[in-house]
């Protein structure tokens, strides 16, 4: 049973991805005119790009969509996409405030409307006046509306307990990722063993490999730990650092923070909760050195456990990027999804600012956000920001060139961007529901994340770490040895075999751990916890259930 379903998949999938395959052989069997661009002539950097939430497995969810609407019989009514952080079209409703602003700015004949309160409407006015000809279908400036830009600043003193942000340092984005992208074309550099290495957290999310092979940079791994419930150990970013340094140049280190796609936050270990001197003077950086970290006794070792990262770690990854003449980008898009009790999220920029001299007038940091994820969930309007903090002024410039190449970040974006930044005031009268709708979606997150741990736990062969920050799980899954030879048979990381028959069988898109990095011999998937609690707990118990079918069927 096993080999004919195996056989079936396999088909299935080499059908999904012969659109890979080009046909300028057959052309040239055939005399024709070949093809300029071919897979053997074009950019071979961007065939060695994989995106995983997007990739074969989604498209095989596409077609099983698409045969099911032509009525084809499957074991399953829909599928279920729990691939992505997509809250809206897992059911979230849009937070009002946000779309009355947005609405009124695309229409503004609708200012006239008794249907809108009127902070909604002084909010839209106010953006309209500093869009050019008062309306959201000019160009805006390259880095963004100037006055959004401010209040993006305003927003970034008021979380990091008023410590000062300049506007002339904020870029706006096509959401987070465009920043991201941005950044890392500014810091890569060389060829052979001086080509650029940025450090990047495993499991990670995969925009990181896809941006640094397309750029044909060097991505370094450092592993993130499982067993501590994913914590970051700076003594792993040591190891990670010291061997790439035998074949590239490391200049850059990624930390998501809370994280993607692990997502776990404990309480922290006597060690972590030793804090370090703000203000303790570091040795000058070496310009590149393969020598041990000089990081202090107590912090060599420091674990942040799970993927919301503690004060403490955060302090020794600057004093960690500081010595080793690393450029720090800081990925904080889930940095409103913290639902572990007694934590709380902390910038790198505040920590930095914090730790004084030399490291805050030194250490060079981009810190990233988005409006895609939090409470809010505007995943299609695309709005985000990018911080940058001792950044080469010279250079700074040739970002701004940059971003001027590609005119300006979507206008409905900056506006919900700023709508987020500056929510209504206790004096507006939408305020009231402006915080329970916030506060409605966030408990509800908790609950799910709760919710996916209990569930899966109680499932033999699955284990998953607390789901306590971002809105994703990264469970574990035991997989029988005759599971991993028929999907090495099928071509497929095993992990893939699974999630692929899970959702031929089942009708749940999944993403295989492989798409974001695991230690070798280990497999996991990575889920979405954003289906609505109809959906979700019946999901996690269909999937368990499914796990231990398959389990029996290759035992």
């Amino acid at each position: 049973m096993g080999g004919r379903r195996g056989l079936g998949l396999g088909r299935a999938l080499l059908g999904v991805m012969a659109l890979r395959a080009g046909g300028h052989s057959q052309a040239a069997m055939n005399g024709l005119k070949e093809k300029v661009l071919t897979l053997d002539s074009m950019n071979p950097c961007v065939q060695r790009v994989e995106y995983a939430v997007r990739g074969p497995i989604v498209l095989r969810a596409l077609e099983l969509e698409q045969e099911l609407r032509q009525g084809v019989k499957k074991p399953f009514t829909e599928v279920i996409r729990a691939n992505i952080g997509d809250a809206q079209a897992m059911g979230q409703k849009p937070i009002t405030f946000l779309r009355q602003v947005l609405a009124l700015c695309i229409h503004p004949d609708l200012l006239n409307s008794a249907d809108f309160p009127e902070d909604a409407k002084r909010r839209a006015q106010r953006i309209l006046q500093a869009c050019g000809g008062h309306s959201l279908g000019a160009y805006s400036i390259s880095p963004g509306i100037q006055m959004i830009r401010e209040d993006v600043a305003r927003y970034i003193e008021r979380r990091d307990g008023g410590i000062p942000a300049d506007p002339n340092n904020i870029f706006l984005s096509t959401g987070a990722s465009d920043a991201i992208v941005t950044v890392l074309k500014l810091l890569v550099f060389g060829e052979g063993r001086t080509r650029t290495g940025v450090l990047i957290p495993i499991p990670q999310y995969p925009l990181y490999s896809a941006a640094l092979a397309e750029l044909n940079a060097v991505q370094v791994d450092y592993y993130l730990d499982e067993e501590r419930a994913w914590a970051l150990d700076v003594a792993e970013l040591r190891r990670a650092l010291r061997q790439a340094r035998d074949h590239c140049r490391p200049r850059a280190l990624c930390v998501i923070n809370p994280g993607n796609p692990t997502g776990a936050f404990p309480p922290p270990p006597p060690a972590a909760r030793r804090r370090a001197t703000p203000g303790q003077p570091a040795p000058d950086r070496p310009a590149e050195s393969s020598a041990p970290s000089r990081l202090t006794p107590d912090l060599s070792r420091l674990l942040a456990p799970g993927q919301v990262q503690t004060r403490e770690c955060i302090e020794a990854v600057i004093r960690f990027a500081y010595e080793e003449g690393l450029f720090l980008l800081a990925d904080e898009v889930y940095q409103d999804n913290v639902y572990a009790e007694g934590s709380q999220f902390h910038s790198f920029k505040k920590v930095l600012t914090e730790m004084g001299p030399p490291y805050a007038a030194r250490q060079e940091l981009a810190s990233f956000h988005s409006v895609s994820k939090g409470f809010m969930g505007e995943c299609g309007f695309r709005g985000g920001y990018v911080e940058v903090v001792n950044m080469d002024a010279a250079v700074q410039q040739q970002m701004q060139k940059l971003r001027s190449v590609r005119l300006c970040p979507p206008t409905p974006g900056q506006v919900l961007l700023d709508a987020v930044l500056s929510p209504p005031a206790p004096s507006d009268p939408s305020f009231a529901q402006f915080q329970a709708e916030k506060r409605e979606v966030l408990a509800e997150l908790a609950a799910k994340a709760k919710l996916t741990e209990q569930v899966f736990n109680e499932a033999p062969g699955i284990h998953c770490n607390p789901v306590q920050g971002a809105m994703y799980s990264f469970p574990r899954v035991q997989l029988p040895p005759r599971a991993v030879q028929r999907a090495q048979e099928l071509g497929l990381a095993p992990d893939m075999f699974f999630c692929m028959r899970l959702l031929e069988e089942t009708g749940i898109c999944v993403v295989p751990g492989s798409g974001f990095g695991q230690r070798e011999g280990t497999y996991h998937f990575r889920m979405t916890i954003l289906p609505p609690m109809e959906k979700l707990r019946p999901l996690l118990e269909k999937l368990s259930q499914f796990h231990a079918k398959f389990t029996l069927e290759y035992s």
